[in-house]
């Protein structure tokens, strides 16, 4: 198997934590989105979204990053993704909801427009603006997080027990990181991210996005 992504892309790192986590074998080939890898020819034949993921499993193809983390856990057949029909519905739920709820606004209506050129907005108003309304969706679903998902019981987002809901909703919710967020009003989400963080490959698989964070430090960015 091949992983085409990038150690800085949110939807890969997720991907990435799990292949090192269990010892899968599938090579990793960066596609280098600061260059415009990604638009180039040979990517568009592979992924014409021109997005990061891509995994490559023989003929077989898949370009979601959801999809991807599910098609690895049910083919190595861990305990991450479980059989229990019931128990399997709230991964998924739980990976849903990170993908359309916390992802829209929290990533790309907050975060995103802060730290990266291409989601600069065509004008400082416009900006301003997109980073306002992101930041109070974001913070309506980070409380939603915190309280109800996670709660005061719940050490990971299904329960007691640490799924691949976890792996994919930690490398979206540890974006406030970036923009100086402490995550001090939302104490549960704190705690489950500590509680991600001690992955013995959680630093390795971050390192990248972790020094472009450090890189931002002074910069004018707003925080949750």
């Amino acid at each position: 198997m091949k992983l085409y992504y990038h150690p800085a892309s949110t939807t890969s790192r997720p991907i990435a934590l799990f292949i090192a986590e269990n010892g899968v074998a599938c090579d990793l080939q960066v596609i280098d989105l600061f260059t415009g890898e990604h638009f180039q020819p040979v990517y568009e034949g592979i992924n014409p979204n021109h997005l990061v993921p891509t995994l490559d499993d023989g003929e077989f193809r898949l370009t979601e990053s959801s999809a991807i983390l599910k098609y690895l856990a049910d083919k190595v057949g861990s305990p991450l993704y479980p059989k229990d029909l019931k128990e399997r519905a709230r991964v998924n739920e739980r990976m849903d909801w990170i993908n359309t709820q916390l992802c829209r606004d929290f990533a790309y209506g907050f975060i995103y427009p802060q730290i990266f050129p291409t989601h600069k907005r065509p004008t400082d108003e416009i900006h301003a603006a997109t980073i306002a309304w992101g930041k109070e969706r974001a913070q309506a679903w980070l409380k939603v997080l915190n309280d109800h998902i996670l709660g005061a019981n719940n050490a990971y987002l299904c329960g007691s027990k640490m799924t691949i809901a976890d792996y994919y909703g930690a490398a979206f919710a540890a974006l406030g990181e970036l923009t100086g967020g402490d995550y001090s009003a939302y104490p549960n989400v704190k705690r489950w991210l500590g509680n991600m963080k001690q992955l013995k490959n959680w630093k390795k698989v971050n390192e990248v996005i972790d020094g472009y964070g450090a890189s931002l430090k002074g910069s004018p960015l707003e925080a949750l």
